[in-house]
């Protein structure tokens, strides 16, 4: 518990101190945000600086191994002494960096050509495709189920292969899902904050509770999910409306990452399309417009994905973000009700 704490609290602190630096390097440098002329209400971003996922990163990062070390105990006193790092957090982590990086080349060519237009689909599918694979390598040396699950395994072995794929489709799905809901200022952060609180609900229960969940005793990923999510939500100490700072792809694609690789690990692939399902939303509403567009000419939305669309029929943006972070924080509720009811009705506990 006392390192979930650390973790947490080392991150805000790096992240809401650092980012005002960041946002002054970023404003010398002229790095900015590129605005779609079509989302007339955003044309006053134009320019805020962007690439602030490298700040949540970096704090997350080092929020994550600066919680293995303790100068004091109540039991032993004063003397350092370190926690082991888990394997399967690092790969974690070799995720959040991984997709990160994808982001970060994408705001960098945007950058570049100073216009709103990144890496084609092509180097950026190539690039996830490098993640996923490494991602899948290091799940099967560090003993990860390769079963389909829910809150639990279902006993469906998907076998290598069939789980490669299913990786590489979390983590491009999830980080696709992401990037396209950070459209309005503080939505992804608020919102994602939310999910990797879950998620550290979710892992720390499982490591108290080894014998049902066949995870072992170890809570670093709970750790890390803490790391996370003090990382992000110091940055929407800056990123609220009106923002100072923007995450871009670099933080979107990190956190799309973090989220599809904790969901990988703890068991927990189809629960997190509950879990992050306002990030499914979006997603499904561009999905449909794309559809209704080419086949029948008309659109379902006046734009997408659909926080745009509430926009532009003139809800304020705030009133719009707001109302989105309620529906994922119902929808991340509902998904921790079902995890802990699974845990009701079958570990024989009186709730």
């Amino acid at each position: 518990m006392i390192n979930l704490l650390l973790a947490s609290a080392t991150a805000f602190v790096l992240v809401i101190f650092v980012t005002p630096i960041a946002i002054r390097y970023l404003k010398s440098h002229n790095i900015g945000q590129f605005i779609q002329t079509e989302v007339e209400g955003h044309m006053h971003k134009q320019g805020v600086p962007t690439m602030g996922g490298l700040v949540v990163i970096a704090g997350a990062i080092l929020g994550y191994l600066l919680a293995h070390y303790r100068l004091f105990s109540f039991s032993d006193g004063f003397g350092l002494k370190t926690a082991p790092i888990d394997d399967k957090a690092l790969l974690a982590l070799g995720a959040v960096v991984g997709m990160g990086l994808i982001g970060f080349a994408d705001d960098y060519v945007k950058f570049a050509r100073k216009r709103n237009e990144g890496l084609s689909k092509r180097w950026k599918f190539l690039g996830q495709l490098v993640i996923a694979a490494g991602f899948a390598w290091g799940a099967h040396a560090a003993g990860v189920s390769t079963e389909l699950s829910f809150v639990r395994p279902l006993g469906i072995d998907l076998g290598p292969v069939i789980f490669f794929v299913l990786v590489l489709f979390m983590l491009t799905a999830t980080a696709n899902g992401v990037n396209l809901t950070d459209g309005a200022d503080g939505l992804v952060a608020g919102s994602s904050a939310l999910v990797f609180g879950a998620f550290v609900l979710i892992s720390f229960w499982q490591s108290r509770n080894p014998d049902f969940y066949g995870l072992g005793r170890s809570s670093d990923i709970a750790v890390l999910a803490a790391a996370m999510l003090g990382g992000v939500l110091a940055f929407l100490w800056w990123n609220a409306a009106p923002a100072k700072i923007i995450m871009g792809d670099t933080g979107s694609h990190a956190i799309g990452g973090a989220l599809a690789a904790l969901a990988l690990l703890t068991n927990t692939q189809l629960l997190l399309v509950i879990l992050g399902g306002l990030y499914v939303l979006e997603t499904l509403s561009v999905i449909l417009q794309v559809i209704s567009f080419r086949s029948t000419g008309k659109r379902i939305f006046l734009m997408a994905p659909f926080h745009h669309h509430f926009e532009m029929k003139g809800w304020p943006e705030t009133t719009v973000i707001i109302r989105f972070w309620i529906l994922s924080g119902i929808m991340v509720a509902f998904g921790i009700g079902i995890f802990y009811a699974d845990w009701v009705g079958n570990a024989g506990v009186v709730p």
